[in-house]
């Protein structure tokens, strides 16, 4: 409640005329997605809200021909952008209203409400998603994703569940990307494609910003001058944002990642019977996708295709899940935890070596048996559900899948804290004892998983 009026989210004022009838402003309210609006009559300055209209609708005269002027509130309370929020809060306190005006010098800068003060004293999720959907240019869009790792660091400091904060920041990823396409993006392109996120963003399972992987589904027949215009000005916006390209290029920018829904479908059979190098690794980032601006029927479309060119091959899925043997657990140093005896310089890389063995071993399930959720405790959900695991199993798995998760999350944002880039590396000198433990625990877990599914799938034998 120390913080300062300029550190919440101030709505920017909205200004009428005082001669403006009350259908008029509601029609322009409703166009603006707002509640309220500030009424300038002469020298004078009110506020017209809810309740304002409530009150004015009991009136004898009808709406269209009422002026705000006459139902608006003058001379409204005010505070100082560089205020307390703590006397903001006192004065709706204590004159029992909702919002006040913000002013900076003489000027006005916008509203202050109650919902959006306490949404900040509470979490800062809210005021972000706020300002994402409020938006009106990318540098307004890069203050709201700027804040988002920030967000992060708090939940994880009061303590919320790491699959908790992936969630939050997820839909709030997917709400920048949005909007982020739809200002660069006309109708006509958003209309006639589907936007993408995909990887642990399209599983809701990216924390930290590591890399950004996206693509683009455009509808068969469709064309639009400009459109590499369009998409490098999307990778360029998320990178100024602080999404870093991804290092194989999986973006809407490139070719290969924004093409109509036929040219999708046979990049999908390359990926399966071509043997492309890159084919599994494209494919497996493509079964988390999910949509985050567009038509969602042509991203089902592409799925349908993929589930019918696999149909009657058994195999592939055990050649598609033996990846998880591509990353060795380094030999048997890992058993030494929790104590590490002279090894306290070791390091781990928790993605190879922990949490890609199980989303990766249950995204190969749920291609298997076409379990359609995009989170892994979902799949994991889904499959022991069916049958297809076993509950302990599915169990062990979510709790190694979050602990790792977490782990990686801590020491993301102290490398961040110190200037460094985050990474999946912890160095384990870094645990305290009850995390060695949990990590030990975890990736024992890892290595059952991966025997298990090397006696489901008969890696003996490919």
């Amino acid at each position: 409640m120390a913080s300062r009026v300029r550190d919440a989210y101030v709505r920017k004022p909205f200004f009428v005329d005082g001669g403006t009838d009350l259908v008029s402003l509601c029609r322009a309210l409703s166009q603006r997605g707002l509640t309220d609006a500030l009424v300038r009559d002469g020298d004078r300055i009110g506020v017209f809200t809810t309740t304002n209209l409530r009150d004015a609708l009991l009136r004898e005269t009808p709406p269209h021909l009422l002026p705000v002027r006459e139902a608006a509130t003058f001379d409204p309370y005010s505070v100082s952008i560089d205020d307390e929020l703590y006397d903001a809060m006192l004065l709706m306190l204590r004159h029992r209203i909702h919002r006040v005006v913000v002013r900076e010098g003489p000027s006005i800068v916008g509203l202050l409400s109650q919902i959006d003060l306490m949404a900040f004293v509470a979490s800062h999720s809210h005021l972000i998603a706020l300002e994402i959907a409020e938006a009106t240019d990318q540098d307004e869009l890069k203050t709201a994703a700027r804040q988002i790792d920030d967000l992060i660091a708090d939940l994880q400091d009061d303590g919320v569940r790491v699959e908790v904060i992936g969630e939050l920041v997820g839909e709030l990823n997917r709400r920048l990307f949005q909007r982020l396409w739809e200002l660069l993006a006309p109708q006509s392109l958003r209309e006639n494609s589907c936007l993408l996120v995909m990887g642990s963003e399209g599983r809701g399972e990216q924390l930290i910003k590591t890399d950004q992987d996206n693509a683009l589904i455009l509808r068969d027949g469709f064309a639009l001058e400009g459109l590499e215009a369009i998409t490098a000005a999307f990778t360029a916006g998320l990178i100024d944002f602080g999404y870093p390209p991804c290092p194989g290029g999986i973006m809407v920018s490139r070719p290969l990642w924004c093409q109509p829904l036929a040219g999708f479908k046979d990049t999908l059979k390359r990926w399966l019977f071509a043997a492309e190098a890159d084919g599994p690794m494209n494919l497996a980032i493509f079964l988390d996708a999910a949509v985050a601006a567009g038509d969602p029927h042509l991203l089902e479309q592409a799925r349908a295709h993929l589930d019918f060119l696999l149909q009657d091959d058994a195999a592939y899925f055990g050649r598609f899940a033996r990846a998880v043997e591509q990353f060795g657990d380094g030999g048997a140093w890992w058993s030494r935890l929790p104590g590490l005896r002279g090894r306290a310089a070791a390091e781990i890389d928790l993605k190879k070596l922990g949490i890609f063995p199980i989303v990766h071993g249950v995204r190969a399930l749920s291609l298997q048996y076409r379990v359609m959720p995009l989170a892994t405790v979902a799949r994991i959900k889904a499959l022991v559900d069916e049958g297809r695991l076993d509950a302990p199993l599915g169990r062990d798995l979510a709790d190694a899948l979050h602990c790792l998760m977490g782990l990686k999350l801590s020491n993301n944002l102290r490398q961040m804290a110190a200037g460094q880039a985050p990474g999946n590396t912890l160095p384990l000198s870094a645990l305290g004892t009850l995390d060695r433990q949990a990590l030990r625990d975890s990736l024992a877990i890892v290595r059952g998983f991966k025997q298990w599914l090397g006696r489901h799938y008969r890696f003996d034998l490919l």
